[in-house]
């Protein structure tokens, strides 16, 4: 792999092919100079899967490209640099909206309109290693540490108003950020082997993040977790091509990689220069160590959306009958990275600033209540009782005096609580919602508008900005932090 400042070139480069194996040792990986890798164990039965590359390319070739679960031809357009005219011309038969998403596996041609010296083609782990979804339905973060009996195992500290012990500090920002628990604990043991070593002599930046600003495992797993977000949903959603690494060597993606990869390139990026970059997310990086830990992470491999994945239908999360304001349009779910997932309404009477309102916020669609706790509860759609599977609708700043119950089972419009400002950072009442679908958050537009009532999201310039219309354009109402007749609405 080479890193380069991404160049226009019109001569043959580096490109698709099937990949070709090298030799590469069975060891255990070198430490980075600041931080040390773990200790590896059973690493005799590890076989590292041999460094991919590609052949070359000849400047305006059409490349062969299989669609992933999760694409569309708008964003393969952007990795590839060209046009989804360019792509439709080459392609004859597709259909749908260059938007929509596209059916995993279709084999499709893809002009290389241009022609860059791209990053490793190594795949490290499935998208589904990455969100905290299906794939991790029996793994136990608890159980794990406690086994291993390393640091992490007797490791507390204060974190959120309270003590924890390391696997409950890990396993809130996995829920928070929906990030695989099993792909953190990993990530803990390469940077500091504090899951399986009993001692270590300084855990201030447990992952190798020195900013006295974020020490301690809460803190530098929540800094993690950003950039995580950043790169799996920068990729999914074409809005990041390329990291660059603490030396400012450029690494241009891949054309053919996958989000879950995407994102431990951008993790590793931020944390080192070239040659450590490269080393890391080689197979004898960071994939040594998951591997060691848990085994091929592509035997938990889940296709997060088949064939046809839709939004189910949608209602408005209030009483028919009753007016709320439309108080926040399309942001971030949860911190600053995650997508523009979530929508804010607010309830009447209480106008602006935060005060008690007894007005309902009730369920958008059938489910059972899978989880409740601290001001926020998840209705998983498909009734198993397990959040991070199908579609599950999660709700924040509920009042902490009406949470709904774990377990129980509610229908269309039922009560699941009042709007409020409990919860994190809340400038007035109201309530937070938004969709996931197999543990990836699902932003309010593309590929699936997020359609309530009749009602569909649009973004705006900036996050809390957009609207929402009803039947096309005929009814359009703009998000405010307000109460007024441009922003009001009734199921």
């Amino acid at each position: 792999m080479r890193l380069i400042v991404l160049a226009f070139i019109l001569a043959t480069v580096a490109a698709c092919a099937r990949p070709e194996a090298t030799s590469i040792p069975t060891r255990a990986p070198t430490p980075p100079p600041t931080q040390p890798l773990a200790t590896e164990r059973s690493h005799s039965t590890l076989s590292p899967t041999p460094l991919p590359t590609r052949a070359r390319w000849q400047f305006g070739e059409l490349l062969p490209y299989t669609t992933q679960p999760g694409d569309t031809l708008k964003v393969i357009a952007i990795r590839f640099n060209t046009t989804t005219d360019a792509i439709r011309q080459a392609n004859p038969n597709l259909a749908g909206a260059d938007s929509a998403l596209l059916p995993p596996g279709q084999p499709l041609i893809v002009p290389a309109n241009y022609a860059p010296l791209i990053g490793t083609p190594y795949r490290i782990i499935p998208d589904s290693e990455l969100v905290y979804g299906p794939g991790q339905s029996k793994f136990s973060l608890k159980t794990t540490i406690l086994e291993y009996a390393g640091f992490l195992s007797r490791y507390s500290e204060y974190a959120e108003e309270k003590t924890r012990p390391s696997w409950e500090i890990i396993e809130r920002v996995a829920r928070d950020y929906s990030i695989n628990p099993r792909l953190l604990l990993a990530l803990i043991e390469y940077r500091s082997g504090a899951l399986t070593q009993p001692g270590v002599a300084d855990f201030t930046y447990p992952l190798g993040h020195a900013d006295p600003l974020q020490t301690g495992l809460h803190k530098q797993l929540v800094w993690a977790a950003e950039v995580l977000s950043r790169g799996y949903y920068g990729w999914r959603h074409g809005t990041l091509t390329e990291v660059r690494t603490t030396n400012d060597m450029v690494e241009r993606l891949d054309f053919w990689q996958n989000a879950g990869t995407v994102a431990l390139h951008a993790l590793f990026a931020e944390l080192m220069a070239d040659p450590d970059f490269e080393r890391a997310v080689s197979p004898v990086g960071f994939a040594t160590t998951y591997q060691t830990l848990f085994g091929d992470p592509f035997k938990y491999e889940v296709t997060l959306f088949p064939p046809n994945t839709a939004q189910p239908k949608l209602e408005l999360p209030f009483l028919p009958g009753r007016t709320w304001s439309y108080t926040g349009g399309p942001h971030p779910v949860w911190g600053e990275t995650t997508p523009w997932a979530a929508l804010d309404f607010a309830p009447p009477t209480v106008g602006t600033g935060c005060g008690y309102s007894s007005e309902w916020v009730t369920a958008m669609a059938d489910g059972i209540v899978a989880r409740s706790e601290e001001a926020a509860a998840v209705l998983d759609l498909d009734g198993d009782g397990d959040e991070h599977t199908g579609w599950a609708i999660f709700y924040y700043h509920l009042s902490l005096d009406a949470l709904p119950p774990v377990g129980k089972t509610l229908k269309v419009g039922d009560i699941m609580g009042h709007g409020s400002c409990d919860g994190g950072r809340a400038t007035g009442t109201h309530v937070h919602i938004a969709r996931r679908f197999n543990g990836e958050w699902i932003p309010t537009a593309d590929p699936m508008p997020f359609v309530m009532s009749g009602w569909t999201a649009h973004y705006g310039a900036e996050p809390y900005k957009g609207t929402l219309t009803y039947d096309l354009p005929a009814l359009k109402i703009e998000a405010c932090p307000c109460v007024t007749a441009n922003n009001t609405l009734s199921r």
